[in-house]
């Protein structure tokens, strides 16, 4: 089999997600018995202090066999943050209001709402 055939066999249909610094790729291949899976590769770009960059690759393979369960996993995952979360992102990168100060406030708010005020003039 040429070069050319084995490309055309694995680029049966894919689809591409851009979101900021990393890419999703969403890519239908075939295995050597003709069947379809799935891959999803995560790309993420990383750019040096000289202006050079670089990508980093994750990759994911999903076999048919799978779908049901994944999906099933997948929707109660996102379901469940959607949820507790809302839909609203909350990030020092995707909000210019973020104050990280106020959340960091909160949390020790919660920490010392523990601790019981003393007073050192009854020791």
């Amino acid at each position: 089999m040429s070069e050319k055939e084995l490309m055309e066999q694995e680029e049966i249909y894919s689809k591409v997600l851009r979101a900021g610094r990393r890419t999703y790729f969403f890519d239908v291949r075939s295995t050597k018995a003709g069947d379809y899976y799935l891959t999803i590769t995560e790309s993420k770009k990383f750019t040096h202090d000289d202006g050079s960059f670089h990508y980093k690759k994750h990759k994911i393979y999903l076999y048919k066999e799978d779908f049901a369960s994944f999906r099933e996993i997948m929707e109660e995952m996102m379901d469940y943050i959607i949820d507790e979360k809302g839909t609203e992102v909350i990030s020092e990168r995707h909000q210019k209001d973020f104050k990280k100060e106020e959340l960091d406030d909160k949390a020790e708010a919660k920490t010392t709402e523990k601790f019981t005020d003393i007073d050192f003039d009854d020791i």
